[in-house]
């Protein structure tokens, strides 16, 4: 899809040219910038303001050194980074990934896609993004205790529970946020909801583990009802096999479907009776290891090396929960091919345009990330809230709250699509619900 607004096309070409590199940012910039343009047309202040200009740029971007010890004595540098990307609505809020991938251009992309995903929870939180170029796996507890030490020891000066509030990503669950939590009170001296993601004994929210998995077939549930459907009876895919696509399966599970499938970073299996759940809770929670032991113990399952043959296997909904671009126009083809009805994405820009295309133009409904996904930072925002007060809900209030905010994203990204003349297309609604309450903060703001 090519501009038609000048404005935005400019501004597309000055953000590529100031974040050289950057693939990943540009394009999801350039995923917003295309669905703003009916909404720039109806609202001039927007451009004259400057606030578009303002929100492709980061408020502030930290980058610093980790330095950490291992277990051979050996001194170890690592970078770390945090982008606060805009508070217009609240303090940044948005995961740590800890991933040999992570460069600033990934946590610029995914920082800018938090300031949407926030905004859609209708919670008063801000976007940002951190991490580290460090990798967990292989490492023993002590390693990943030193590391996130260090890391902490930096990030402190600049986060607060009402400043910046981080929680987990991909290579960061629970270990990590307990070694960072414990070294930010030591070096603070405060016992705030600084972190979220925490455990149960010290401050972490019931649900929360679960919460992009549940919000993710929340969302998607919502957005099938409206089309006279639901998830009973169906057979879905999903990639992954971490916290996200755990939790999506046992929720497409609970609500009717059979999932059939997961994956991780070496391959996918695929059971014609259905995933085993507890069996891959083992393996992947407490053996840490990879899915293809799956296949050793199950013999209803095939495992087959490399991850994108997963699109091959005939669903008719795809919940991708893996990583940014794992779909292609090719397996977005496959899947429209081998008659897929929905696509929800539980990972952040798992479907690359060109897929996204094929599946609006197929009349598959598509569920985006930032909308999709929300779950997990609507579950933070709910830890933070009962931080705040020192209060602890029950898991039923919790998962209710989630429900409740999942099923009115859907409806906010359906009723802004219609509104701007594009019905159908949640993409867009997300990008112009997400941006509009945002741009409109700060507009009342002024030039700041």
């Amino acid at each position: 899809m090519a501009f038609t607004n000048q404005y935005l096309a400019d501004l597309y070409d000055k953000v590529v040219a100031r974040n050289k590199g950057e693939v990943e940012f540009h394009q999801a910039v350039k995923e917003v910038l295309e669905s703003l343009e009916p909404v720039v047309e109806k609202h001039p202040e927007y451009i004259k303001m400057g606030v578009i200009d303002s929100i492709v740029e980061p408020e502030r971007i930290i980058k610093f050194r980790v330095p950490w010890v291992d277990d051979s004595g050996k001194v170890q540098i690592n970078r770390g980074f945090r982008i606060q990307f805009n508070s217009a609505i609240g303090p940044y809020k948005g995961g740590l990934r800890f991933h040999p991938s992570v460069y600033e251009g990934i946590i610029k992309f995914l920082g800018f896609e938090q300031i949407f995903k926030n905004s859609l929870t209708g919670l008063p939180i801000g976007g940002g993004k951190g991490g580290s170029d460090f990798d967990p796996k292989g490492k023993s507890d002590m390693e990943v205790m030193r590391f996130c030490q260090s890391f902490m020891t930096e990030l402190s000066k600049h986060i607060g529970a009402d400043t910046d509030v981080p929680a987990g990503d991909i290579g960061v669950g629970g270990r990590e946020i307990g070694y960072m939590f414990g070294q930010y009170k030591r070096l603070r001296n405060e016992f705030t909801g600084v972190l979220t993601g925490k455990g149960l004994t010290y401050g972490g929210s019931l649900a929360r583990t679960e919460a992009t998995g549940y919000g993710l077939c929340y969302f998607t549930e919502a957005m099938l009802n409206d089309h006279g459907d639901s998830f009973k009876g169906k057979t879905v895919v999903i990639s992954g096999s971490g916290n996200v696509a755990i939790y999506a399966t046992q929720k497409a599970t609970q609500l009717g479907a059979k999932v059939v499938a997961l994956s991780d970073s070496n391959g996918y299996v695929y059971d014609k009776d259905g995933i085993d759940l507890d069996a891959v809770k083992e393996i992947k929670e407490v053996k840490r290891g990879r899915i293809k032991e799956y296949a050793d113990t199950h013999p209803s399952a095939e495992y087959h090396e490399g991850c994108s043959g997963i699109w091959t296997i005939p669903c008719d909904i795809a919940l991708p929960c893996a990583t940014q671009n794992e779909i292609n126009e090719e397996s977005a083809k496959t899947l429209v091919k081998n008659g897929v009805k929905a696509v929800a994405e539980g990972a952040n820009m798992p479907s690359t345009p060109e897929a996204i295309e094929v599946y609006l133009n197929n009349g598959v409904l598509f569920g985006p990330a930032k909308a999709a996904n929300a779950g997990g930072v609507a579950t933070s925002a709910l830890e933070m809230s009962q931080n705040s007060q020192r209060l602890s809900w029950t898991f039923d209030e919790v998962d209710a709250k989630l429900k409740g905010i999942m099923e009115n994203i859907y409806a906010n990204c359906a009723a802004a699509a219609k509104e701007y003349g594009l019905e159908g297309n949640y993409a867009a609604g997300a990008n112009i619900a997400g941006f509009k309450k945002v741009a409109d903060s700060m507009l009342a703001h002024g030039v700041v």
